[in-house]
């Protein structure tokens, strides 16, 4: 699984460099007047100058201005994205009609007449249009991308849980996931996601994963930010994918050094209104199923089961797992709360049921029950890609009910 995904992510990052170059001359030729052209040029060469910097492990995106590698980013997984298919639906096209006329006369086409002096032909207002049109698009888009960067919303859910102990009625938690330190997430965002948090006051405040991007570079603004989270009964936390990519037994190690309470397969009982929480923290996958962080489900239920014999009568269990498709075996193990992170809320959603989230996901967003079990797949504080459709970044708040209880 490794090797596919790094031969693939540079095949991908191959047809990019492709791209950049093929659109370049095609733009060139569809462009007429020098100040176009010099425009165009420009924008080509920064792109390229950006893409190939990365293909040589050049690290300017950690000093560069965000908004910058927001613009790189956008060019190359969506404007690119748009221009290949249409690249090569217009070449088969043109290709077509050639033969067609061809065919049919025994020549090429026409010479066009030569333009009129000082004039601007039809064909050539609409090559500038066709491209400037890539650029604009990129750079709108980038702009809120931007805006987007810097927004965090709050999202509540009251449950209503059985099994709650009276003792617990009320109970608050405050759940964060993928925050994923790193330079698609903003410092302000970062300030913001503190100040909200803390002003909750919530009993528990419960991590599950992705606490950096990529690189560890960024884990000691990663712990600072994390000690600076205020639970009134404390916080704990699990690891995600992103947080193992460059090191896994550094990030581990570091992270316990700090004093953070980080759960790998472990689990913990803490006093909450006097009644005993039971948090049990899932650590990511490891091997063949580490990619996709859930594998077959009987690899999960087999990962959770020498943890849940941890498992204390009298205290009420909650389930840290990064990987949603864990609630499978949570149901199964008759778990009452289960908070999940991984999906970004589905990332491009175009409402309900349509978008990457069911496509990628079993659980994506929300609120899931299923018999006496419940799940929340919160969307994520930070961004892998900057661009997010109906699927907000949010910090999400509970409160737990006993059933019946007056809300």
């Amino acid at each position: 699984m490794f090797w596919f995904w790094f031969w693939f992510n540079w095949a991908l990052m191959a047809l990019m460099l492709v791209v950049d170059v093929g659109w370049w001359v095609v733009a060139l030729r569809l462009v007429k007047k020098r100040l176009w052209r010099i425009v165009v040029s420009v924008f080509m060469a920064g792109q390229l100058a950006a893409h190939i910097s990365a293909i040589a492990g050049v690290e300017w995106p950690r000093h560069g201005p965000t908004l910058v590698v927001v613009g790189v980013i956008v060019w190359h997984y969506f404007a690119v994205a748009a221009l290949l298919p249409l690249g090569i639906v217009c070449t088969c096209v043109w290709a077509a009609r050639r033969h067609a006329r061809v065919k049919r006369t025994g020549q090429g086409p026409p010479a066009a007449p030569p333009p009129a002096a000082n004039s601007q032909t039809r064909r050539e207002f609409i090559g500038t249009a066709a491209a400037l049109a890539p650029a604009l698009f990129t750079i709108g888009l980038t702009g809120a991308a931007w805006a987007q960067l810097n927004t965090l919303r709050l999202r509540r859910f009251t449950l209503s849980i059985p099994s709650l102990p009276p003792a617990l009625d009320g109970i608050t938690i405050a759940h964060l996931t993928d925050i994923h330190l790193g330079i698609l997430t903003c410092e302000r965002a970062l300030r913001k996601m503190v100040n909200m948090t803390n002003a909750l006051r919530a009993d528990l405040v419960l991590l599950t994963g992705d606490l950096i991007n990529y690189e560890l570079a960024d884990l000691s603004e990663g712990i600072a930010l994390v000690k600076a989270l205020e639970g009134r009964c404390g916080l704990w936390m699990i690891e995600g994918n992103h947080d193992l990519f460059e090191d896994a037994g550094e990030f581990e190690r570091r992270v316990k050094a700090a004093g953070i309470p980080l759960l790998l397969d472990e689990s913990v009982v803490t006093q909450v209104r006097g009644h005993p929480v039971q948090l049990f923290g899932l650590r990511w996958m490891y091997g063949s199923t580490r990619a996709w962080g859930g594998g077959p489900d009987g690899v999960v239920t087999a990962q959770m089961r020498p943890l849940l014999r941890q498992r204390q009568p009298d205290a009420f269990p909650i389930l840290l797992t990064h990987h949603p498709h864990a609630f499978d075996a949570a149901v199964a193990a008759d778990l009452p709360l289960t908070l999940a992170g991984h999906t970004h809320g589905g990332q491009w959603m175009l409402g309900g049921r349509r978008g990457l989230g069911p496509a990628l996901f079993r659980y994506w967003s929300g609120l899931y029950t299923r018999g006496r079990s419940q799940m929340i797949v919160a969307n994520g504080v930070g961004n892998v890609f900057p661009i997010r459709v109906n699927a907000p970044a949010e910090i999400v708040h509970l409160t737990l009910r006993c059933a019946g209880a007056r809300k």
